[in-house]
């Protein structure tokens, strides 16, 4: 038996030699191993579940103490799943960043922990750049470009940005995915899916298996770059009348599903304003275009860039007209909208603007959320309840209405899981846009201006006429609009006028 057992062990000791010598030889990142992933994934999840399952057993629901104790939890919970997405890296930080910016569904203990993922990505090694050029291209960085800068411009949960010069003297911005997203991201996914089953077994209010099912759908669709290059020029050409507006042009031979070359373009973060005072730029002006941008993608052609966070959207005066100019970039993630829903769409903010709680109903209800349809103008808008009665167009916003919302949030945690549940997947999407565009507007303090609130009216009348039995090319034929789109237009020239007529006070 002894020496049976001394045969045993001197075999383990050969094996996990050999693995260690492999591992080291190799230079493997234990990160990289699915078996190292999916342990430090279900051991963060257990940690944080025993502490909500522990950490209230002896205070008594409702007190002072109650809720301190439960904000402390949040907070630890919220960095344990940082620090998680920090490990993991890749399609970790992808749904992190995600939650981060779930304001109407998660506590702000949640919310402002999980928002550093934007500046916490993963970089990596010019080796691996080199090795993805190589695979991808064909040939060396020197054969391609005639400078190539080792420090990357930025760098994301799926890939980073370098500057480069081509030998025709064009500076250009290459996209290069990180080597391993690709590979780990399925097995990502469906451990997450696998975990959010476990945790709502055990908290039957907590239901965010709608997030796995929408990573599932875009991550695909997000390490494509030539998907990217193809919606850059959609977009491109679908707004190309407003002249504020840069897409960087893409170099198609330069450009694979893993890398992506297009022409450089520098500026400041959309939600920077100390860069926007040292540079001439008016915040007011950005502001609004920006809500012109995104109102006639949502409202008009129901094809929406959804990842506007402040990495992605870019200010400064152009190079040649010296004009104020909004850079749009990574347009990996688009959605299209189908009409019998842009239709609803239009037609509930159209309601929300002017306090029209019958219209906020109807809509909200054809758009799937049922006797929910308060809670869910709470959540489009960001609004109180009370601000949503009174027209969301005549109330500004306070301090103390962002409050309450952040507090219901965590109240009404169930019933938004349930609201998100039932809603179209185009929703969530449109959600997480409204939320950074809100997020852009809030740091820039022209959150719910008057100008806003006149281009979504503006894109929603545009809209809805479209849809509208056209009966001649040359007239318009004024009858085939609804009195209701004519009552619209009246509240258009309103606005207006209050625009003016506070400018001049």
């Amino acid at each position: 038996m002894a020496n049976r057992l001394l045969k045993v062990s001197s075999l383990a000791t050969a094996v996990f030699a050999s693995s260690g010598f492999y591992l080291y030889s190799s230079h493997l990142d234990l990160s990289d191993l699915s078996v190292i992933r999916f342990g430090r994934a279900v051991a963060t999840t257990a940690v944080i579940s025993y502490d909500y399952l522990t950490a209230f057993r002896h205070v008594e629901n409702g007190t002072d103490e109650y809720w301190d104790l439960k904000s402390k939890v949040h907070r630890r919970s919220a960095e344990r799943l940082r620090d998680l997405c920090c490990a993991n890296r890749g399609t970790f930080i992808k749904v992190g960043q995600h939650l981060g910016a779930l304001d109407y569904l998660l506590p702000e203990e949640y919310t402002s922990t999980l928002k550093v993922l934007h500046s916490r990505a993963p970089e990596s090694s010019m080796e691996e750049i080199q090795q993805v050029i190589r695979e991808d291209l064909g040939k060396e960085l020197s054969d391609l470009f005639l400078s190539f800068e080792e420090k990357p411009q930025g760098a994301a949960s799926l890939a980073q940005v370098h500057k480069a010069v081509l030998h025709d003297g064009k500076t250009v911005a290459v996209k290069i995915q990180h080597p391993k997203v690709q590979k780990q991201s399925a097995n990502d996914i469906l451990v997450m899916e696998v975990l959010l089953k476990a945790v709502h077994w055990l908290f039957p209010d907590f239901a965010l298996m709608w997030l796995v099912e929408e990573a599932k759908k875009n991550m695909p669709l997000e390490l494509d770059f030539l998907n990217e290059g193809r919606n850059a020029e959609k977009v491109a050409d679908m707004l190309a009348h407003f002249r504020f507006l840069k897409i960087p042009m893409i170099h198609w031979n330069l450009s694979t599903k893993r890398i992506l070359t297009m022409e450089f373009a520098d500026g400041g973060q959309v939600n920077d304003r100390d860069y926007m005072q040292a540079h001439g730029i008016n915040v007011n002006e950005i502001s609004e275009n920006l809500g012109k941008m995104y109102s006639e993608m949502i409202f008009v052609h129901g094809f929406v860039h959804c990842d506007p966070h402040p990495g992605n959207v870019l200010v400064r005066k152009c190079p040649q007209t010296k004009k104020n100019e909004i850079v749009l970039l990574d347009h990996g993630l688009y959605q299209v909208l189908q009409p019998d829903f842009r239709l609803n769409y239009c037609q509930l903010w159209q309601a929300l603007i002017k306090g029209d709680m019958s219209g906020v109903e109807r809509y909200s209800r054809r758009l799937g959320a049922g006797d929910l349809y308060p809670l869910f103008a709470c959540v489009l808008t960001a609004r109180s309840w009370k601000a949503v009665n009174a027209g969301i167009s005549s109330v500004p916003v306070t301090r103390s209405e962002d409050i309450e919302i952040r507090t219901n949030a965590g109240l009404y945690l169930p019933q938004i899981s349930d609201l998100l549940n039932r809603v179209p997947r185009q929703m969530l999407l449109l959600l997480k846009t409204n939320d950074l565009l809100r997020g852009i507007e809030t740091t820039l303090q022209t959150r719910a201006s008057s100008s806003s609130f006149i281009n979504m009216s503006r894109c929603c009348i545009r809209a809805i006429a479209s849809f509208q039995p056209i009966f001649s090319v040359q007239t318009l034929n004024c009858s085939a609009l609804s009195a209701n789109a004519g009552y619209d237009f009246w509240c258009l020239l309103l606005l207006y006028f209050l625009k003016y007529y506070t400018f001049f006070l």
